[in-house]
């Protein structure tokens, strides 16, 4: 016996984008290491891979991340 069980549906209302396909799905589709979400709204889950970006933007600036100098590591 499984310990997890395999979501094949997902809820009515869940959206998620598709990395592999990319496209936007109603429920799970796909494997989890191939999307993104879920998301509340289709137009949210249309809109994942702009959101990740801006994420990413917002985290390479963010000077907690970035406590060292420009080239130099901090491996403690």
């Amino acid at each position: 016996m499984p310990l997890f069980k395999k979501r094949t549906a997902g809820k009515p209302g869940e959206w998620y984008y598709c990395l592999e396909h990319k496209k936007v799905e109603e429920g799970p589709d796909c494997p989890g290491k191939d999307r993104f979400g879920p998301y509340s709204s289709r137009t949210e889950a249309e809109h994942a891979m702009a959101t990740a970006r801006e994420r990413n933007l917002e985290w390479e600036n963010d000077p907690k991340w970035h406590d060292a100098p420009a080239g130099e590591r901090d491996d403690g």
